[in-house]
């Protein structure tokens, strides 16, 4: 198993980062993973008197369904060449979090050892609500208040406050059952593979290099909203596809596989990635309901979408997404990956704009 010191974010910078982003869950599937899976099963069970089936996850995970006796498992396998150990991690934190009040699936078996499977598993309750990016498609998610609910619980699992910064250390996790950031400094952190996402995007031709250059510049002009002495949790793929819920009400809030410790601003920045005005106006009023806004908010904020829009551009040019259509999860009903293509290009350069001209919500 490998700890991620050199991943600033797990889906662009693991070993097999497009390959695994660009194939669906049958170019995995076979016996060879199937057999071990059912081996595994039986054994947590006590029995073998289950049927599974793939869930048809458009995630870089391979995810199952089983049911046994009247009773459905979710079930989420990882099975990359880099032998990762972070589904350990993320079993924890979603025990950390839902101690704290927030909705969390429970975890009800781990391992993520690579010694006696060829992949990492977790076994979990099976939550029976969709996911709000579905719902918010048909048009019928109460977006305000689910937006206000999203802000209260982000304010409430930034009062998870592990040491140090970026992705947990998974071998320190195992070997001595703490949850520690792999950086010294959140600077670090943050910086860490900006140069090559910076090259991947103008080598690709999705900016040019004078605009790289641009982005890079800025970046180190505003470095020093990086000195932090503390991080907090990070979700850092807080989407509405990884909450579960009704049009109403937030039943789970799910694939905690990319957190970190890191910016209180973070979480609210990814927000604003795909959401208006209005979503996140209700979000920080709920955030406020709960804690105040940190320090030097609005900068922090432009900064972290820019960032946060730099890796998004990074996989969506990497894994083909604008070539897909309105059945991909990230595309807008009735529109088309080229529609991606520009909302990622007018994101990017919003949040470029909002960190130089110290920009606020209004211009949002």
């Amino acid at each position: 198993m490998s700890d991620r010191q050199s991943i600033y974010y797990w889906k662009c910078d693991r070993a097999s980062a497009f390959y695994a982003l660009q194939k669906s869950q049958s170019a995995y599937a076979g016996t060879e993973l199937e057999l071990p899976l059912y081996k595994v099963l039986s054994r947590f069970l006590g029995d073998d008197t289950f049927v599974f089936r793939p869930a048809g996850g458009q995630g870089n995970h391979l995810t199952y369904i089983v049911n046994h006796q009247h009773t459905d498992y979710f079930v989420r396998l990882e099975n990359g060449p880099e032998r990762d150990g972070y589904m350990a991690v993320e079993a924890r934190i979603l025990d950390e979090v839902r101690a704290i009040g927030v909705p969390t699936p429970a975890v009800f078996y781990v391992d993520a050892s690579r010694q006696q499977l060829p992949f990492a598993i977790q076994i979990m309750t099976h939550i029976r609500y969709s996911d709000l990016n579905s719902l918010n498609k048909k048009g019928s998610l109460n977006v305000c208040r689910i937006a206000n609910e999203i802000g209260q619980a982000v304010a409430r699992w930034q009062t998870l406050t592990p040491n140090g910064f970026g992705p947990f250390h998974a071998s320190i996790l195992r070997e001595e059952g703490k949850l520690v950031g792999l950086h010294a400094t959140y600077a670090d952190y943050f910086l860490l593979n900006l140069t090559r996402h910076l090259s991947f995007l103008s080598d690709h031709h999705f900016l040019t290099i004078d605009e790289a250059k641009a982005l890079s510049t800025i970046v180190e002009q505003h470095k020093h909203y990086l000195d932090l002495d503390l991080g907090c949790l990070v979700h850092k793929d807080l989407a509405l596809w990884n909450i579960l819920g009704t049009p109403t009400t937030i039943e789970a809030f799910i694939d905690w596989d990319d957190c970190i410790v890191g910016d209180p601003t973070d979480d609210l920045s990814l927000l604003a990635c795909f959401h208006d005005r209005e979503f996140l106006t209700a979000a920080l009023e709920g955030y406020e309901q709960i804690r105040p806004l940190p320090n030097d908010f609005w900068p922090r904020f432009w900064l972290h979408l820019l960032r946060n829009m730099i890796v998004k551009a990074v996989i969506r040019v990497g894994a083909g997404y604008f070539d897909r259509s309105d059945d991909f999860f990230l595309i807008s009903a009735g529109t088309t990956g080229q529609s991606l293509k520009t909302m990622t290009n007018e994101r990017l350069w919003l949040a470029y704009r909002g960190l130089q001209n110290q920009a606020t919500l209004a211009d949002l």
